[in-house]
């Protein structure tokens, strides 16, 4: 990455520090074991950064391997996706990207081993029987009527399952662990199930497919996984992914270890709730800007490096909490703060005319950033007629009031001093054109006659000026935890999204996807990835100039 990161212990890496200085290992290997049956969000950043961070610190390998157990939910769309985020957030993974169905092969086989030693049986018990045998956390299961079959019989079984000779939900694999087990992840777990489905890597070879947490831990083993790092709520699978491995046939046994998963307020980080926004129409798409996956935050305008920045600052612990939103929104706005460069934008417009102003128009310098002179000036086309910011004026105001007000003075930024004079508005009262005079001796913010207005406001050219669409976006929810709401959807928030039509200085013509942008007084905006065209500009809000949200609180 070309930023530089400084390295944070926690308890992990207490845990990879001592097993590299006892000589458990030679090298640290990690992995990030995405599911593609959807796009990444910002909780599975924090894992890539953490399995991908540690594995650059320790001089060791990462695999990125997906997790491809249940097709009928999986694309190659989220295969490729997720391949973008994970090299967009700055990571590469060891050599080529792996999938569980690379092992298929060898799952089958040890699904086999399981079955010879009177480990794993053959259960024609249908779903809810299932459940009802499987007890709860306060009584212990009950054996299913299957349990006792022969390892001869249970071979000759599962033989007939790869075979496809069993429809879907007739049967299952189940390993033979302990139904009275105070876990109920050991409670004969299934490991395999029939599943009539084609396949975006193996194809139609297979109508038998292992359920996660038998593939996850043999994948692991198999790629030798020094750490396999997940989070809390897989703290009691661990029992299982130690049993799978303790009683098959591998050399290598990875640890598993657990950390708490990313709740960001205002916004939800379940797929399946993701997945409902998406099919309900309530935002545009996976990759809206409002949306926490991956693909909606960089369309929004945020970099790799805040992202990464983020999830350092939040860390790695065991606790469950949620994080504020305004810490992710702190992160892009220290580092935009510092790099993006300025310009002008008017998002709510009304005319302005100064009327003994020259027709002829005039070129002002303007410096882009103060904290950053390395982008030098850029030029700036002043006019008779301009755009102000609707609320930028007033015809009565009290003295709390820096902008412009009827009969009193303002200065424009980079350029002049002016007077509001009069105004002229519509048959409803509306303001349309607010006629002004200006000081042809005060051009500059520091002019030498030593002359101070207490106001500035911002300003677009009439007739040099851009249209331009900008969208404005507030939290998707209007409650911190929307997902503890018994009807997430009530909670949604009707203006996480406000257009609005204005106009851009005309250097913004050319403006690429995802630059950063300072609009003076505004806030930070980028161009649009999908919508935007020199035809018709369109900028997203990625961040406001100050937090809002903790003034108003």
């Amino acid at each position: 990455m070309a930023d530089t990161e400084v390295r944070r212990s926690n308890f992990i890496r207490q845990i990879i520090d001592k097993d590299l200085a006892s000589g458990k290992h030679q090298q640290v290997h990690t992995r990030f074991p995405p599911e593609p049956n959807g796009f990444l969000h910002i909780g599975h950043a924090k894992s890539i950064v953490l399995n991908f961070g540690i594995s650059e610190d320790y001089q060791g390998r990462c695999n990125l391997r997906f997790d491809d157990t249940n097709p009928l939910k999986e694309k190659v769309d989220y295969v490729n996706s997720i391949m973008t985020d994970v090299q967009w957030l700055g990571y590469n993974w060891h050599e080529k990207p792996r999938y569980s169905s690379n092992y298929f092969d060898a799952l089958h086989g040890f699904a086999i081993e399981l079955i010879e030693k009177g480990l794993a049986y053959v259960d024609f018990s249908t779903q809810d029987a299932m459940r009802e045998m499987r007890g709860t956390l306060k009584e212990p299961g009950v054996n299913s009527p299957y349990r006792d079959t022969s390892p001869e019989e249970n071979l000759d079984l599962f033989k007939r399952m790869t075979a496809g000779e069993f429809s879907e939900g007739e049967c299952c694999l189940r390993a033979k662990i302990d139904m009275k087990s105070p876990f109920m992840v050991l409670r004969d777990p299934v490991i395999y199930r029939v599943r009539f489905a084609h396949h975006h890597q193996t194809g139609d070879k297979w109508c038998v497919y292992p359920m996660y947490d038998f593939t996850h831990c043999i994948s692991d083993a198999l790629e030798g996984i020094t750490h396999s790092l997940c989070t809390l709520e897989f703290q009691d699978n661990r029992r299982l992914y130690d049993w799978v491995l303790d009683n098959i046939s591998i050399d290598c046994h990875p640890q598993q270890i657990e950390f708490s998963r990313l709740n960001l307020q205002y916004t939800v980080m379940s797929k399946r709730k993701l997945n409902l926004l998406v099919e309900e129409g309530k935002v545009s798409g996976w990759d809206d800007p409002r949306m926490p996956t991956i693909a909606g935050i960089r369309r929004r305008g945020y970099t790799p490096a805040s992202i990464r920045e983020f999830c350092h600052r939040i860390g790695v612990t065991k606790m469950d909490n949620q994080v504020e939103m305004s810490m992710l929104e702190a992160c892009i706005r220290d580092e935009l703060n510092v790099s993006a460069p300025r310009a002008m934008a008017v998002i709510d417009p009304v005319r302005l005319v100064i009327e003994n102003f020259p027709e002829q128009e005039e070129v002002i310098t303007a410096p882009n950033h103060p904290n950053t002179p390395e982008m030098g000036n850029h030029e700036l086309s002043f006019s008779r007629e301009l755009y102000i910011e609707r609320e930028d004026f007033r015809e009565e105001a009290n003295k709390k009031f820096k902008r412009l007000v009827l009969g009193k003075e303002v200065r424009l930024r980079h350029a002049y001093v002016i007077k509001a004079e009069r105004v002229e508005k519509d048959d409803a009262g509306n303001i349309t054109t607010i006629y002004c005079s200006y000081d042809a001796d005060t051009l500059g913010e520091d002019p030498a006659d030593g002359r101070k207005v207490k106001g500035v406001i911002h300003w677009v050219s009439a007739s040099k000026g851009l249209p331009a669409e900008f969208r404005l976006y507030d939290r998707l929810f209007k409650v911190p935890n929307p997902a503890a709401e018994e009807d997430f959807f009530s909670t949604l928030n009707e203006e996480s999204l406000v257009v609005k039509q204005g106009f851009v200085e005309p250097n913004l013509a050319t403006a690429a996807p995802e630059e950063a942008y300072q609009f003076e007084r505004i806030g930070y905006f980028c161009a649009d990835s999908r919508d935007s065209t020199p035809e018709h500009l369109v900028f997203n809000q990625t961040v406001g100039l100050r937090d809002v949200w903790n003034e108003n609180a």
